[in-house]
């Protein structure tokens, strides 16, 4: 019997729930009734704009159907769950009135792999050039691109989605392999540079060209790795982070803790990494990002995973204490920023203010620094850190203190 929309939505919304590149995935809440606010958990997720609006997307897959076999997924060939499709004119329907009705600024799509790579890219580009050119949809799209597509349709899918992005899934090549044997490395790394040289053209064209082009995907492209599906540790997840960056210059990589899923493969763990990996993950690639850092100086061969009890940059400058205290009239802009609580929009702050006044702690303060992280290494106006950056007191300072549990009920 042939599947509603809405039974549809439910499979398709909830499939998509794997893929990390929104904030969240649908709400699905436990109040009563259908009043004002009540969510059914169909695949509304919440992303963010390069400017920093918080957007939401309707999240789902134009299939879970798939002829690939990837271990980790839930979608692959081999697992015994509810399957549906839709059409392409579907989804430009749900994608239309749910924006009519505000519900949502934009659509966000994946997919499993159907008949073969090109047919799958196919159909997801004429959703999104449907929305575009017959319905005036001005709204945000991603794209999540097909491994093993031709490189023209990919091409053509950065005309109209806003973001493109290609899962690397794995942090290497070995996982790959052992996890998802029908993917290739080197195929996946050769989308992203497609789509990489079409932005670069396409940022030449409009420089040069009095009929200016629209802008190709003018919010990048992105991917996303799974952490805690292999032993891979943290030194390799970021170092395959920092090469995509510096290589295809991607707006974000995403970090997805493997999640166990039901009939799992034998070679995958049965428990899903502490989540705290992953947040650490995210600081870590923060600071590749922002803050000058390289994935070399935040895990080593000796110490190749973060620390969970730390933050990254808390935990490098516990590690490397000669290189403070840091005094915040004198320093340059790279040492500010890698002071343990000082942020980004901070050190511009200091920067600005020393040129009138020496800082002081009482403005560090009004600029909202996190001072209890900071005070053992920087050197102010009326502070210094005294003993508290040598070794026996840093980590007792740092370190949270332990809680008693309680035998009261």
């Amino acid at each position: 019997m042939p599947k509603s929309i809405k039974e549809k939505l439910a499979i398709l919304a909830d499939a998509a729930k794997y893929d990390a590149s929104c904030a969240s995935s649908g709400s699905n809440t436990k109040r009563e009734g259908d009043g004002v606010g009540s969510t059914e958990g169909m695949g509304i997720c919440h992303s963010y704009t390069p400017d920093g609006r918080c957007v939401s997307l309707l999240k789902i897959l134009l299939t879970n159907y798939c002829i690939y076999n990837c271990k980790y997924c839930i979608n692959r060939i081999s697992s015994d769950i509810p399957r549906a499709r839709f059409t392409p004119e579907e989804i430009v329907r749900l994608t239309v009135e749910f924006y009519k009705r505000n519900y949502i600024e934009g659509l966000f799509l994946s997919s499993g792999i159907v008949r073969n790579s090109d047919y799958t890219m196919e159909q997801m580009i004429k959703v999104a050039k449907d929305l575009r050119l017959k319905h005036g949809f001005r709204g945000y799209i991603h794209l999540k691109t097909i491994p093993g597509a031709n490189d023209a349709l990919v091409s053509e899918a950065g005309l109209y989605a806003d973001r493109l992005s290609v899962n690397i899934e794995l942090p290497t090549e070995h996982d790959l392999q052992e996890l998802a044997p029908e993917k290739k490395r080197p195929v996946l790394e050769l989308n992203m540079a497609s789509i990489e040289d079409r932005i670069n053209e396409n940022r030449h064209e409009r420089k040069t060209s009095k009929a200016k082009p629209s802008v190709y995907a003018p919010a990048g492209q992105s991917t996303q790795m799974i952490v805690g599906a292999t032993p891979t540790p943290d030194k390799d997840v970021l170092e395959t982070a920092s090469t995509l960056y510096k290589r295809y210059r991607l707006r974000r990589v995403y970090y997805s803790a493997y999640s166990p899923i039901q009939d799992s493969h034998g070679s995958l763990p049965s428990q899903s990494p502490p989540l705290i990996r992953e947040h650490r993950l995210y600081q870590a690639d923060w600071l590749l990002r922002f803050y000058g850092f390289q994935a070399t100086e935040l895990t080593t061969v000796a110490r190749p995973s973060l620390r969970l009890d730390l933050d990254p940059k808390t935990a490098w400058a516990a590690e490397n204490r000669e290189f403070f205290p840091v005094d915040v009239n004198r320093a340059s802009r790279e040492a500010l920023l890698r002071v343990p609580g000082l942020g980004v929009r901070s050190v511009q702050k200091i920067l600005q203010l020393r040129r009138h006044q020496s800082v002081r702690w009482a403005d560090l303060r009004k600029m909202r620094c996190d001072t209890h992280r900071a005070r053992p290494f920087v050197i102010c106006g009326d502070r210094h850190p005294g003993r508290l950056l040598e070794k026996e007191h840093l980590e007792s300072y740092l370190l949270p203190p332990g809680e008693q549990l309680s035998l009261t009920f």
